[in-house]
């Protein structure tokens, strides 16, 4: 992309939006990284560069893979420096950045426009300003009414002031599915059977993966619903939401009840994780583990300790990530439905993708192959260069690169022995799932393209395959 300078009578190159977005996640990881490595930030032995920078991508890329504890490690100052990563993350530093210029009541200009259309994944720009409103509107409702929840817990358990922070630190990560804590090397095990502290942050999680478009369709619509009708009747109401929010709530369902009962079934008698439980426990538990998949990476049980079988299925939970123009990571949800459907369609032999009475156009089928088959192939090119550098249980690798791309943050304890070879290959993994295989694709694209030239057409063949 680039503009004329009338004043110098030269062009200067002016960074498209998908690298504007790149840019900037990765100047907040690199200036997080340099105020994580001062010494203010540290209390604990001074550990080398790699991973305070590590800390910071798995902040930025809202992940919570970390190799050392970062309660331990980290004074007040350095956790409050990893929050405001989290934070920045969650929503993206362009995203906070126009924000603030909304507040402010300045107009976003056309660029700043098209940037944020990119940014929140929305298909147009109109009314862009009253939708940032919003999304900072829902981010502070639901991360304050975590708090507050969360602060009957902590506050009893902690006291006033580290009960309150310790409530807002974990309801900012729950929301923004980053799965950062302040509790120890334990994560939130040691609360596996509080109800209120499960169901909250799962909450939050689930808030935060359904993607802020599914909210504000949700809040139009009963407001719609509720000036046109005084008895609620779900059907209606179901009707009245766009094809996205039904594809998101309908997919998200059967991903997380579906997650409950694979894990509780596979770890049922594991002594480990759910063996010792009551049943109402063991099914807290596996709800709460299958939320987590959903890229938040909090857990209430010992990840190392589950079996095989639940590793690998819970990678693949894990791949598919949460929902569009959320906190959430993956390949996103509607990708994975948009990839069924398409087989679907190819089973039945019809050349028309539908669902719920509507049919999708090529284009977005074909985004959302691209999308699964590019990320499958970063994962399994990342799988390849930990396997070579380091000597670990595979499925624990496998399990590390999926948590790593879809920015999850769940571990089976191997980022701790990750030699810098392995802490590099995640950083890269994490950054790459955070800012969107299609980002990096369209990055590097343009610049093929415009050394190449433009396409040739040439005529068309038929081959052979399958």
């Amino acid at each position: 992309m680039e503009a004329v300078d009338f004043h110098k009578g030269k062009k200067k190159k002016v960074f498209s939006p998908t690298r504007r977005i790149a840019f900037s996640f990765f100047m907040v990881i690199f200036i997080g990284s340099l105020l994580l490595s001062l010494s203010i930030s540290n209390k604990g032995a001074v550990i080398p560069y790699l991973d305070h920078l590590f800390i910071a991508t798995s902040a930025t890329c809202v992940t919570g893979l970390v190799p050392i504890v970062v309660a331990d490690q980290y004074t007040l100052f350095g956790q409050l420096v990893i929050l405001a990563l989290i934070q920045i993350g969650g929503l993206g530093f362009l995203t906070l950045l126009n924000m603030m210029l909304v507040a402010f009541k300045k107009k976003l200009s056309y660029t700043n426009k098209i940037i944020m259309q990119e940014a929140l994944n929305q298909s147009s720009m109109r009314a862009m300003g009253i939708y940032i409103k919003r999304v900072i509107k829902y981010t502070a409702i639901f991360e304050l009414t975590g708090s507050v929840l969360l602060s009957f817990v902590f506050v009893p358990e902690f006291g006033l002031i580290k009960g309150i922070y310790y409530a807002c630190f974990h309801s900012i990560s729950a929301f923004c599915n980053a799965g950062f804590d302040v509790l120890g090397s334990n994560s939130l095990i040691n609360y596996q059977t509080n109800l209120l502290v499960n169901l909250v942050v799962a909450g939050l999680i689930i808030a935060g993966g359904l993607g802020f478009i599914v909210w504000v369709d949700l809040r139009m619509a009963w407001k719609n619903y509720k000036d046109n009708f005084k008895i609620f009747k779900l059907r209606k109401f179901m009707a009245s939401l766009s094809l996205h929010t039904k594809i998101v709530l309908w997919i998200t369902s059967i991903l997380l009840a579906l997650g409950t009962i694979i894990i509780l079934a596979l770890e049922f008698t594991n002594m480990k994780t759910l063996g010792a439980l009551p049943l109402p426990d063991k099914i807290l538990a596996s709800f709460f583990q299958s939320t987590t998949l959903r890229t938040a990476g909090f857990a209430t049980v010992d990840i190392g300790a589950l079996h095989v079988s639940t590793k690998l299925i819970m990678s693949m939970f894990m791949f598919i990530g949460g929902s569009p123009a959320g906190t959430a990571g993956g390949i996103k949800t509607v990708t994975f439905v948009m990839m069924l459907l398409y087989v679907h369609a190819l089973v039945q032999g019809s050349d028309r993708i539908k669902i719920m009475k509507r049919s999708i156009s090529d284009q977005v089928v074909k985004r959302a192959l691209t999308i699964a088959m590019v990320s499958f192939f970063i994962c399994v090119t990342g799988l390849f260069v930990l396997a070579i550098s380091e000597k670990l249980n595979f499925i624990d690798l496998v399990f590390e690169v999926f948590s790593a791309f879809a920015t999850v943050g769940l571990t089976a304890g191997v980022t701790p022995m990750l030699t810098s070879v392995g802490k590099v290959v995640i950083i890269i993994l994490m950054y790459i799932g955070r800012i969107g295989p299609i980002t990096m694709i369209l990055i590097f694209a343009k610049r093929y393209n415009q050394m190449k030239g433009k396409d040739i057409v040439y005529p068309q063949a038929d081959v052979l395959i399958g």
